[in-house]
């Protein structure tokens, strides 16, 4: 039977049936998926998504009428879909704020599939469960802020849910799938700003509220959002559509008290009444409506809320006697809200501040009248005010604590108050009150609002009496405020309070403050001045070096800084003693100058001034024990080998050489350190060292000196010593083969300087190729430097380093081909200029090159290496040929072809062939024939 005959329902039912089982499949592996969540499986889940997608694409486009058993098949399919999606999400989303998308994409197929298959009679409410898919897929979306997706699906689950009338449902999970549904829609309406729409769906659930408790609270609650949400945009509009929307849940939630017949139903439903007034109340007092206020407090108090009375009820009593100018009123609220216990510290206290507001803030007298007005109803004494004024200035910070600061100041500032204090009995309380102001100026000066805490700072000093014994604690104040101004940028004035300060005690802490002004000033020499100035304090501390080198640098005033550290490092060299360790001085010192100077040459003066006080008093006086010395000692030493390794980048190599020789002195310091990576780091800090030296010689174009190279064998020669008994981990093995590598190399090239240079050099090539620590690539670089050295080339050194890297790269596993071609072309060039191009030792590299090639696989031996040997070889043959040498001809002319024969791609290979044939044919059995007869040698 041909395609063109089947029928095409036959066609069409095979591919519904194909399509089903590819979403089966889709199914299946999903649900495999879900039992090896790791994290590339989000990429799988995003493939798989594309997959099931594509399916239910065809499957949707299909024309096939659906039978039942299709119909049932995609139902069970859709919910074993569903069901690994919920699986999923409580394997996955329990440390995730949402679910991911492509999660909400499966679940949406899911619901697709079922919108699809339609109604199936088998199924009980079947349009209900279709329904809440759709509705759960939705809320997903609206977690994701998809708000269009979100109400496509409400509205697909809105449209399965009305084929019934909503007087035939009976069933409680159904009638609550349609009221959430109602809210759900309205909710993503709102989100979109359909306020109007959102608002007809609200109205609208109150049709589907069907008698239940739950269901008036649930709507209640939304229409209590809504009025939340208008009452927070502060409009009068916005306050009066929150005023409606919150009377809609106060009367739902009336209503839904009429038909509960559960204690708990009650209960809550009487907490979201008294939440609705509440709120109501804080609507009218946003539109200044007082009375209906005071009418919803009283409706509260007297028990029409339900449960304990909220805290903020005399707040908003209060705010509304004060808009009524009803002040006796609002003071008895404010008296209440002291004497109850319930009411938090932060809410009286703002309720004090709003009641300031309220009876004159803008102005200084009236507010001071009031706030001693009710000092005096309080029957204020000295402790009282203490009390009072602790409490109004509170804590925090913004605007109403700056308020209360000002409050306080011109509180405490009048005479009154300020004459409680005058009594001798009121000496404890005068303390206490000094402490109260300097400590909310200190609080202000924490928040940077240095203005409001000179002010409270001044206030204070009005409670500190001028004797003799209080001298010191105003000198104190006095240089608080100097600090103040000076961060106001008065430098004027700070230095006015400075110099109060010192006439009543002279302090290195005014020497430094004198310093901060001079440095405010940019008057560099003037702080730079202050060293002797603070050394000459009685109270000297040298600390102060350091903190005012800090101020420096923050000031970017770097000369000042290396000044002062400087001064610092003097005291150390004459031994006083010194809270700070010198190596941490120093080590500012040092970062100062590489970080912000960038002078190579004084962080190598400091740090070999670091060098030699650590061998004046010994590595652990000078780092420090145990952790600490081991961490100062390694922060030198990484500091000496980072600045060496820069200079080397820059081509410095002078300064490279003595960075790394110095790195080389502190790595070698023994303090609970890991002593086999200390001797490597010392290795490699002393061999750098000498390849430093060896470029700097280049660089200059000038030999070294007979000291320098003496110095530089020296440090090689430790080098050497060290070496030897050095153990390195099958992972460090890398590390100790390359020291070994640099160390050859470098006592190599000084090796050329010395008498009986070459001697010596291939005896340690010799050595270092014997040892354990030599690879191919080692005796390879050794070779084609000791070849390509100009004056101090050693071609011995290279024919040996180069034949003995053949021979390890041979008898490798896998032996690397590419590097096997660079080491004999290298051979046959050093072998003909080392031995006069002599003709048996360079017919022996190619025949080596020849076995090697033997039994490789094609393409193994790099391709053009091949021809080359082979080309090279054979045009080796043209001198003998033109000479009538017919022996030597032949060999060469034999070993180019023989070689060619294993090189892919000689084209010139047949020619080669034909020419050798002719060549034995004419001179068969002769050793010699006339050049004139022979000079017709393809050259290749």
């Amino acid at each position: 039977m041909r395609i063109a005959e089947i029928s095409p329902d036959l066609r069409q039912t095979d591919t519904l049936t194909e399509t089903l089982e590819e979403i089966e499949s889709s199914v299946k592996e999903f649900e495999r998926i879900i039992s090896t969540v790791n994290p590339s499986s989000e990429e799988i889940i995003t493939n798989l998504y594309s997959k099931l997608q594509k399916t239910f694409s065809r499957l949707n486009s299909s024309s096939s009428p659906l039978s039942k058993s299709n119909k049932l098949q995609i139902w069970k399919l859709s919910f074993r879909l569903w069901n690994a999606c919920v699986d999923l999400s409580n394997l996955t989303t329990a440390n995730r704020s949402a679910v991911p998308e492509d999660h909400v994409k499966i679940r949406q197929i899911s619901a697709d599939l079922l919108f699809f298959a339609g109604d199936v009679p088998e199924i009980p409410s079947s349009d209900f469960k279709a329904a809440s898919f759709f509705y759960k897929t939705g809320l997903l979306w609206h977690g994701l802020k998809k708000f269009d997706l979100a109400a496509v699906c409400f509205e697909k689950a809105t449209d399965l849910t009305s084929k019934i009338e909503v007087s035939e449902i009976t069933d409680p999970g159904e009638r609550k799938l349609l009221l959430d549904l109602n809210l759900a829609r309205s909710t993503s309406a709102w989100d979109v700003s359909e306020r109007n729409i959102a608002l007809a769906l609200l109205n609208r659930s109150k049709t589907l509220l069907f008698g239940c408790p739950e269901s008036y609270r649930a709507l209640a609650n939304q229409y209590l959002v809504f009025g939340k949400l208008y009452l927070s945009n502060n409009n009068t509009s916005s306050v009066s559509e929150a005023l409606k929307l919150m009377n809609e849940s106060l009367d739902l939630c009336d209503k839904g008290l009429r038909c509960c017949k559960r204690g708990d139903d009650n209960l809550e439903l009487k907490t979201l009444r008294s939440k609705s007034l509440r709120f109501i109340a804080a609507a009218n007092l946003q539109c200044e409506d007082y009375e209906s206020v005071l009418k919803c407090i009283r409706v509260l108090r007297e028990g029409g809320g339900g449960g304990e009375l909220h805290p903020c009820l005399p707040v908003l009593a209060m705010k509304s006697w004060l808009g009524l100018r009803k002040h006796r009123e609002a003071e008895k609220e404010l008296r209440g809200m002291v004497l109850n216990k319930g009411i938090p510290e932060c809410v009286w206290l703002s309720s004090v501040e709003a009641y300031f507001q309220a009876t004159g803030m803008a102005g200084a007298d009236t507010t001071k009248g009031v706030f001693l007005g009710l000092l005096e109803r309080c029957h204020v004494s000295p402790k009282a005010a203490v009390r009072v004024a602790q409490v109004v200035v509170g804590s925090g910070g913004g605007e109403g604590f700056r308020l209360r600061a000002k409050v306080v100041a011109e509180l405490v500032s009048d005479e009154r108050v300020v004459a409680l204090f005058d009594e001798e009995t009121a000496a404890s309380e005068r303390t206490s009150m000094h402490s109260v102001l300097w400590n909310c100026g200190t609080d202000h000066f924490r928040l940077k609002d240095y203005e409001t805490g000179a002010e409270m700072f001044e206030k204070s000093m009005l409670y500190v009496p001028r004797n003799e014994e209080n001298k010191i604690l105003r000198a104190k104040c006095f240089r608080v405020l100097s600090i103040c101004h000076l961060a106001l940028l008065q430098f004027d004035r700070a230095q006015e309070y400075i110099t109060e300060s010192e006439k009543l005690q002279p302090s290195i802490v005014c020497a430094f403050l004198k310093f901060k002004i001079y440095l405010q000033k940019k008057e560099e020499k003037g702080a730079v001045a202050q060293i002797q100035a603070m050394a000459s304090c009685l109270d000297f501390n040298p600390e102060f070096y350091f903190l005012a080198a800090h101020e420096a640098i923050a000031c970017r005033a770097l000369p000042v800084a290396v000044a002062f550290l400087s001064a610092l490092l003097s005291l150390y060299s004459h031994g006083k003693p010194m809270s700070t360790p010198e190596v941490v001085v120093l080590r500012t010192l040092l970062s100062l100058l590489s970080q912000d100077m960038g002078d190579e040459t004084e962080v190598l003066k400091f740090m070999k001034h670091a060098h030699i006080r650590m061998k004046e008093i010994g590595p652990e006086n000078f780092l420090g024990k145990g952790e600490v010395g081991r961490r100062e000692g390694k922060w030198l030493a990484e500091n000496s080998w980072n600045n060496g390794m820069r200079m080397g980048k820059e081509k410095k190599y002078k300064l490279c050489a003595e960075f790394l020789e110095l790195a080389s002195e502190f790595y070698g310091v023994r303090i609970d350190v890991d002593e086999a990576e200390d001797q490597a780091m010392i290795c490699k800090s002393l061999i750098l060292s000498v390849s430093a030296n060896i470029e700097a010689e280049k660089q200059n174009g000038v030999a070294l000196k007979e000291s320098d190279l003496k110095q530089a064998v020296q440090l090689l020669d430790r080098v050497g010593k060290i070496l030897p008994g050095m153990q390195f981990s099958d992972d460090c093995q890398s590390i100790g083969s390359s020291l070994h590598f640099m160390h050859t190399l470098n006592a190599y090239n000084l090796q050329a300087r010395l008498d009986n240079s070459r001697s010596q050099q291939l005896l340690l090539v010799k050595n270092f190729a014997s040892s354990k620590m030599c690879t191919p690539k080692h005796l390879l670089r050794i070779g084609l430097s000791a070849a390509q050295d100009g004056q101090h080339s050693n071609l011995e050194v290279s024919d040996y380093a180069l034949n003995k890297c053949l021979s390890s790269l041979i008898n490798s596993p896998s032996p690397d081909y590419q590097t096997v071609a660079l080491v004999l072309r290298k051979l046959i060039e050093i072998v003909g200029f080392q031995k006069g191009n002599a003709d048996d030792d360079v017919y022996n590299v190619y025949k080596q090159a020849y076995r090697i090639m033997v039994g490789l696989k094609e393409g193994e031996y790099p391709t053009e290496e091949g021809k080359w040997l082979a080309v090279t070889a054979w045009n080796r043959g043209n001198l003998p040929v033109r000479l009538g040498q017919v022996v030597t001809a032949r060999r060469w002319m034999t070993i180019g072809l023989d070689l060619a024969q294993h090189v892919q791609g000689m084209l010139c290979k047949a020619t080669m062939e034909d020419f050798l044939a002719e060549f034995d044919k004419k001179f068969n059995g002769l050793d010699s024939a006339e050049s004139a007869d022979s000079r017709t040698l393809p050259m290749l």
